[in-house]
């Protein structure tokens, strides 16, 4: 995942793991770690000093790391955050392999994470298995008589696979107009591509990988009988349903607009966007009966979706549901069906040349399905009291000096800045992990029979969040789990969250000097402060509702300095002539840029209440001054590189901008880095016109 990725609605637990695959071959025996590397928060060894910092930053700070940190090769990508995120995933299978071996002496979850990866990690047992796991599903959908029978079938599916890859998404949330209410949320979903663009664009690149996704369907459907002949019909049908719902699903852009997702109705008019399907016995099969109010975020797509189960024939829907069975269970399944899945998923699509070991897949799925359990370990370990209190107190301080930014902006009326004062005292600051631990015990772990365990995972899941509808809001609630390296803010809750996986050395350095530490821990702080108030988070008020609390004229204030920072980063290249869609990526650049400021503005508080710590004017330490390590320890999180598959993908999908521009365009918008490393006008790093909104 990308840093201070902000809040996402939880979908399904195998449909989303494209990445699991058979272990492959590795150049030398992989060992569990009981102990975390250590890297310092700033690593002058990542830096390339022959560059010139005002010509190009990041390969001034970055140079360094990225000639000695290729992406390897089972790695789409790869980064600091991606590092972290392994060196985290190696010291969990240390306490995942023990536990798994251990017999006696486990309490509960502790058994239930052990069975897990035991049950997981069984290659040879999941290889015998074969297709079994495939049949109840296969046998379901052969036995449907007429498409009257599809709400109860389409539950099940739902239910048990993914509560989104089959036709529609279909859970719990928030209502935008009353955030103390969960209701039903009803969504777009159904499609195998990564985006609803990769149905639509009609350039060389985009017809290609359509065509390989047809082919990859094929196999797949030849792997449960399907002749050849029939089994290419087969995915014609399938590339024809789903571009029919591509063409009626809201672009990645549209849907960053809150208001746009917000379309309530009662039962009725559901009914009537699907006339052929019915939900009251769609409600009753997932346990909701009765339910009489719904958020319906994308109708179009819904009445796209009647018209398709008007024009198409029962084994047309049949052919449909048996391909995204495939797609879901294929990385639980033997590698006769995760290797293609892995060949056309990650190789084909993000350039991926080697498939991850078991380990690393499993204690994905772990820190996936069964996360606060293993939390729990992970925070018993290495997330301490004192770590917690230090990063709370630099909270703090981000915060205090996003009030005082808001005091001092010139543009922005009294009015309003009230509302914004009262919007930033009511965020809650959530650190490492939660105040209560989830409860599994609803969720049966069965130590030899790893597939069983991923269904009913999911089933879990699916129930636990349809549970919520009706009942009050637990804003104690996390939506990642502890070990993630990662954050969020959350505009309906209203509060900024910071898993323990995230506070981990060179991200956070207790053995660090101030400096580098507030320029990226600060920075991601101040990062996620600042989603409160872009260009989406800002149209939510203090208690989480959408609501307009701006003045017209404030309002058109805030736009215009979007806008600049939307034409700068329009004009950056990710990958051949593709340019950074700025409309897609603005909230996390506005954020990028304002969570630097409130770093800087932290930090300053920091030394001046604190003048004993402060560096002795004049002096260097690793050859630079303390302004210069800041903006170095900020950078250096992003140091990446990335394959140019990947980012073709990303450019559509990833709502963040490449790491170079994480950087660069951040920084020449700042007078303090122009200061810092004494740059002239007319360099690179200084920005003829700097943007600037908090």
């Amino acid at each position: 995942m990308h840093r201070f990725t902000r809040l996402a609605l939880s979908g399904a637990i195998l449909g989303g793991a494209a990445a699991l695959a058979p272990a492959s071959a590795q150049t030398a025996p992989e060992r569990p770690a009981t102990s975390f590397p250590y890297t310092p928060g700033l690593d002058v060894k990542s830096m390339d000093k022959s560059a010139d910092p005002c010509v190009d930053f990041y390969q001034y700070a970055c140079g360094g790391w990225m000639k000695n940190n290729p992406v390897p090769a089972d790695q789409a990508r790869w980064s600091v955050y991606s590092k972290l995120a392994q060196d985290n995933q190696r010291y969990l299978w240390g306490i995942l392999d023990g536990l798994a071996r251990q017999m006696t002496g486990r309490n509960a979850t502790q058994q239930k994470i052990g069975d897990y990866f035991g049950a997981c990690m069984d290659e040879r047992a999941i290889a015998q298995r074969g297709a079994a796991p495939l049949q109840p599903w296969l046998a379901q959908i052969d036995a449907m008589r007429s498409k009257q029978e599809l709400p109860r079938l389409l539950a099940a599916l739902q239910l048990t696979l993914s509560n989104e890859d089959f036709f529609f998404g279909f859970s719990s949330n928030q209502d935008f107009g009353d955030s103390t209410r969960v209701i039903a949320f009803a969504s777009g979903g159904g499609l195998g591509l990564p985006d609803r663009d990769y149905y639509l664009k009609t350039d060389a690149r985009s017809k290609a990988i359509r065509a390989k996704y047809a082919a990859h369907l094929a196999t797949m459907f030849g792997l449960v009988g399907e002749s050849s002949a029939v089994a290419k019909r087969s995915a014609a049908t399938v590339m024809r349903i789903e571009t029919a719902l591509a063409k009626a699903s809201l672009t990645r852009v549209e849907k960053r607009d809150p208001y746009k997702l917000f379309n309530k109705a009662d039962l009725k008019r559901l009914q009537q966007m699907t006339p052929g399907f019915d939900w009251k016995v769609y409600l009753a099969e997932i346990g909701q009966p009765g339910l009489a109010v719904f958020n319906v975020t994308e109708p179009k797509f819904f009445r796209a979706f009647g018209q398709q189960l008007r024009t198409n024939d029962l084994a047309a829907i049949k052919t449909y549901l048996r391909w995204h069975v495939l797609e879901s269970m294929a990385p639980a399944l033997s590698p006769q069906f995760d290797e293609p899945h892995f060949a056309f998923f990650s190789k084909t699509l993000r350039g991926v040349e080697r498939q991850q070991p078991r380990w690393k897949r499993c204690v994905q799925l772990v820190d996936a399905q069964l996360g606060e359990a293993l939390g729990q370990e992970f925070v018993s370990r290495a997330f301490s009291p004192e770590l917690k209190a230090k990063s709370l107190h630099m909270t703090r301080q981000v915060e205090e000096a996003m009030a005082k930014d808001i005091e001092s902006l010139e543009w922005m009326s009294a009015q309003t800045k009230k509302r914004a004062r009262e919007k930033l005292d009511a965020i809650v600051n959530k650190i490492g992990y939660p105040d209560t631990w989830r409860d599994y015990t609803a969720y049966e772990v069965r130590a030899n029979d790893f597939a069983g365990n991923v269904v009913r995972g999911t089933l879990f899941e699916n129930r636990r969040q349809l549970a919520k509808i009706g009942k009050p809001l637990d804003r104690s609630e996390w939506l990642m789990t502890p070990p993630t390296v990662n954050a969020y803010f959350n505009p309906q809750m209203n509060d900024i969250n910071f898993p323990a996986g995230v506070l981990q050395p060179p991200l956070f350095d207790p053995k660090m000097d101030d400096a580098p530490n507030y320029g990226n821990t600060g920075g991601t702080i101040g990062h996620e402060l600042t989603h409160a108030f872009d260009d989406e988070g800002r149209q939510f008020d203090a208690k989480g509702n959408l609501k307009d609390w701006w003045t017209k004229k404030d309002g058109k204030e805030f736009n215009e300095r979007a806008q600049c920072i939307a034409d700068q980063y329009a004009g950056y290249t990710v990958v051949d002539n593709i340019k950074i869609n700025s409309k897609l990526t603005l909230g996390e650049d506005v954020a990028d840029l304002g969570g630097v400021i409130l770093g800087w503005m932290a930090w300053k508080a920091q030394m001046a209440s604190m003048p004993q710590q402060a560096q002795p004017k004049g002096e260097l330490r690793d050859g630079l001054t303390p302004e210069q390590r800041f903006f170095v320890g900020y950078a250096q999180w992003a140091c990446e590189n990335d394959r140019p598959e990947n980012l073709r993908v990303t450019a559509v999908t990833d709502p963040h901008s490449p790491g170079k521009y994480r950087v660069n365009g951040v920084v020449i918008n700042m007078p303090e880095f122009e200061q810092a490393f004494q740059c002239k006008k007319g360099q690179p790093m200084v920005a003829a016109k700097r943007c600037r909104v908090w």
